[in-house]
């Protein structure tokens, strides 16, 4: 059953976040996100097909049975390099683009079993999601200038001592309880239960992901890729590749005009590839951190943060901390707390919106 970690999802960090990837690949429609903060599940409805763990930017996600990271282990050490959803995995879609690219130039060369997709339920959101990370992996293998290589085949691959049918009943799983079990089984019990009730289930942050909230997590996709690029060779020169061609991180900049230093991008990155220093003056953007999930410029009023058109190959070999702008620090002439800005402004944001305000009230303008 799919499990959401509502601390990790990037729509607890503002309400203002558009990301919606969950909702988008699921090929039941289980997962929806409309007026709620957080995404509603259909547990019912859901197929388990892990499509929406590997679409999260921050692994909000996870299934009970699977997992990526895990299952990157595992395959690492296997001597066969198929991946097939009648062999390792509960769908090929299950597997996000860093940990493909990560296998593939490990294991030299993988093989995706696509020999199900066309008589599969789910085929009409999966195999088109499959198909796009296979041409994002290999263009960005292919950038690398790494000779690892994806090779796509209708394998159709059949355990030989497959059982058909072989599926937990539900009711026999509520007959077996007995007083004696349910302090073991309430777990499972409780995921039963929510499997047999189709509605949605709305979530909500608790006191646990609440702490979640404050912590600058790096995914562990990252880590795994981070470590699977360091056993690589540099590619003869570092290409520049567009940013609509990679879905997992990216480049930005900063229009200096538009900037406020409010301090909202740098607060609610999940990652910390946006930071800043003890005084606050400065935003410091490392690539290699960053997931795209977008939050930063959901969050920017001014719209001053923009995606570059393009992002180079080399922070994937030689990460790189860029600084975004600079700001002046000064103590504000009404309050005298130190504040952060890039114009000449001599009160502080809180001052400046209460003077505003004043003058609002008692009718006074700038021309009087």
């Amino acid at each position: 059953m799919i499990q959401l970690s509502a601390g990790l999802c990037v729509r607890s960090l503002s309400k203002d976040s558009e990301c919606n990837r969950c909702e988008t690949i699921c090929p039941t429609g289980a997962i929806v996100v409309a007026d709620n903060p957080l995404p509603s599940i259909n547990f019912s409805a859901c197929v388990a097909c892990g499509a929406c763990d590997a679409v999260c930017p921050n692994e909000a996600l996870s299934l009970d049975n699977f997992s990526a990271t895990d299952f990157f282990f595992k395959f690492i050490e296997d001597d066969d390099n198929l991946i097939s959803c009648k062999k390792n995995v509960p769908c090929i879609a299950a597997l996000n683009i860093e940990n493909i690219i990560s296998m593939a130039v490990l294991k030299k060369e993988i093989v995706f079993d696509m020999g199900h997709c066309d008589g599969c339920e789910i085929a009409h959101k999966c195999k088109p999601q499959i198909e796009k990370n296979h041409e994002e992996a290999s263009y960005i293998l292919e950038a690398m200038e790494n000779p690892a290589f994806i090779r796509v085949e209708d394998v159709k691959y059949e355990k030989a001592d497959s059982k058909q049918g072989e599926t937990s009943d539900r009711r026999d799983f509520l007959k077996n309880i007995n007083l004696k079990a349910v302090a073991k089984t309430k777990h499972a019990f409780e995921k039963e239960i929510k499997k047999a009730t189709d509605e949605l289930v709305e979530h909500t942050l608790q006191k646990s992901d609440i702490a979640l909230l404050k912590q600058k997590r790096i995914p562990d996709r990252r880590k795994l890729f981070f470590t699977a690029i360091k056993r690589v060779e540099k590619p003869s020169q570092f290409h520049i590749i567009e940013t609509d061609e990679i879905t997992f991180t990216s480049m930005k900049l900063l229009d200096s005009e538009k900037c406020t230093a409010c301090q909202m991008c740098y607060r609610v990155c999940p990652t910390g590839a946006l930071t800043s220093d003890v005084k606050n003056s400065k935003i410091d953007f490392d690539p290699f951190l960053c997931i795209k999930c977008h939050i930063c410029h959901d969050v920017c009023e001014p719209d001053a943060i923009t995606l570059s058109p393009s992002y180079n190959v080399k922070e994937f070999f030689e990460p790189a901390v860029q600084n975004l702008i600079k700001f002046n620090v000064r103590r504000c002439n009404e309050c005298n707390v130190i504040f952060s800005t890039n114009t000449a402004d001599k009160l502080c944001y809180r001052c400046k919106a209460e003077d505003e305000e004043a003058r609002e009230l008692w009718g006074i303008t700038d021309d009087m």
